[in-house]
């Protein structure tokens, strides 16, 4: 089918995707690091996932909040392995379309949850500071297996247009993706035809999404710290800020490479390939990775329990 122009309108059966850009030759070796990293994605959140699936004293509010942090990670991990181990191990580029679609949805309602858990965990923070004695109380189990389930089906509603959108686009021979991965950003620079709906529709879910969720984390931050300041005793304010630092760490580890991504997809595109997989590297890699290390750390609870279940495996042993 031809337009008015006479170029080919398309649905491409398949898009070509890209490792590092200039180190085709040294993929297999690149493969190592990738491999390590998803090891330690799944060991670190798959850890954190057991222990407080299997200690009692954690199935407190704050910890299940951070259970599902851990899932929206895993799955956002898991989206993106089949193609970029796929790339480097392989040498295998192409992707379906459709099976394109399928990954770039998943990849990004995952991501969507992950912002949202991230702002029910500062919700969670403010209430334990402001009103420790009622914590319980407030945050009960129902409500926060309903706040999930709402925030997982606000993901995939939110999502599912997309696919059906870019499947209505004519693509004229464009298929060669930036990335190791499906991403929507990417995508949305192959078509030839008018992409003001997709990008109207896009940037309504960044901004209800990533902006209102980000703004209302500095909100109940900005509201925490008031109810710090009004606390008499310096012990107090410094026990308070710190149940805090964990959350902090996951906002930033969260927040600083989607804003460096967004930046690059929106103002660099003549820079290099290599930064744009950089980046995009660092915004699906760097938040798994780090949030298990920091919270197995700074969180003497999953510190503790992950003590206590390495304890009884040496122990059964």
């Amino acid at each position: 089918m031809k337009n008015s122009n006479g170029s080919l309108e398309f649905l491409p059966t398949a898009f070509i995707l890209v490792g590092i850009p200039g180190l085709e030759a040294e993929h297999i070796w690149i493969s190592i690091p990738f491999c390590l990293t998803y090891s330690i994605i799944f060991l670190g959140n798959g850890t954190i996932l057991h222990v407080i699936k299997t200690d009692p004293a954690l199935h407190q509010p704050m910890h299940l909040f951070l259970a599902m942090l851990a899932l929206a990670e895993v799955g956002v991990s898991a989206s993106t392995l089949p193609t970029v181990l796929g790339i480097f191990l392989f040498g295998i580029t192409e992707i379906s379309f459709d099976a394109c679609l399928f990954q770039m949805f998943f990849i990004h309602s995952f991501s969507i949850l992950e912002s949202a858990v991230l702002l029910a965990m500062s919700v969670d923070r403010f209430v334990a500071i402001y009103n420790p004695l009622r914590y319980t109380a407030i945050l009960t189990l129902p409500r926060i297996f309903s706040t999930g389930t709402i925030m997982g089906l606000k993901s995939i509603i939110l999502m599912a247009p997309l696919p059906m959108l870019l499947r209505q686009l004519p693509f004229c021979g464009h298929n060669v993706l930036s990335h190791s991965y499906c991403l929507h950003p990417n995508l949305i620079h192959l078509p030839c035809g008018d992409i003001s709906v997709n990008n109207i529709y896009g940037l309504f879910i960044v901004t209800s999404t990533f902006g209102l969720d980000s703004l209302l984390i500095v909100v109940s931050y900005g509201l925490i710290l008031h109810t710090v300041l009004s606390i008499t005793t310096g012990e107090g304010r410094r026990k308070a800020l710190n149940t805090c630092g964990s959350h902090i760490c996951a906002v930033l580890a969260y927040y600083v490479p989607m804003i460096g991504l967004s930046m690059v997809h929106r103002f660099g595109l003549h820079m290099s390939p290599l930064v744009h997989a950089m980046m995009a590297n660092a915004y699906l890699f760097f938040p798994p990775v780090i949030n298990p290390i920091v919270y197995s750390i700074k969180t003497k609870e999953i510190h503790h329990g992950i003590v206590r279940m390495l304890s009884q495996k040496r122990a059964r042993l």
